[in-house]
């Protein structure tokens, strides 16, 4: 997936961290939703005014000029929404009364089960590169098995894949 929505190498985007990718790759995906839902409703009017004979008309231009604007606005909509929720993503990782977040020793449990998986699986490849060593630990783990959910199995899965 190329991602377009934001640019990733600007000072506002580059140091982000793996959760908030995950968010930027999901407002792509909306983005490129949007564009194909607009694109599809473009060739449905043409063939539509193919059919009743009046693809030269006025009409048809105006039709898709009105279904472009109605595509940016909603990817400025989605943009403005991605801008949002990284900058509120940004506040929240800063911690708690307990400290900054940090799996395993503060978990941050107002993430999502996808945004959790993203976290432990980094804090994985970091503790150590011998990935026997690292799925033995992951199976180790109980805070794990609560914390990830239905993950729990797909993150197993992942880090034996690596042995």
């Amino acid at each position: 997936m190329t991602i377009d929505i934001v640019d990733l190498t600007s000072e506002d985007y580059k140091d982000l961290s793996p959760v908030q990718l995950a968010m930027v790759r999901a407002a792509q995906g909306k983005k490129n939703d949007a564009l194909a839902q607009a694109e599809a409703e473009k060739e449905r009017y043409t063939y539509l005014m193919l059919s009743n004979n009046v693809a030269r008309s006025t009409a048809l231009k105006a039709k898709k000029d009105e279904l472009d604007q109605a595509a940016k606005d909603k990817i400025a909509t989605i943009k403005a929404d991605l801008d949002y929720q990284l900058a509120y993503e940004a506040i929240g990782s800063e911690g708690n009364d307990l400290g900054p977040y940090r799996y395993p020793e503060n978990p941050n449990y107002n993430l999502s089960y996808s945004q959790r998986f993203l976290v432990v699986r980094q804090y994985y490849m970091e503790v150590t590169t011998d990935p026997n060593a690292r799925l033995q630990a992951f199976a180790m783990d109980s805070l794990a098995r609560t914390y990830l959910g239905e993950f729990y199995q797909t993150m197993y899965d992942l880090l034996a894949s690596y042995c």
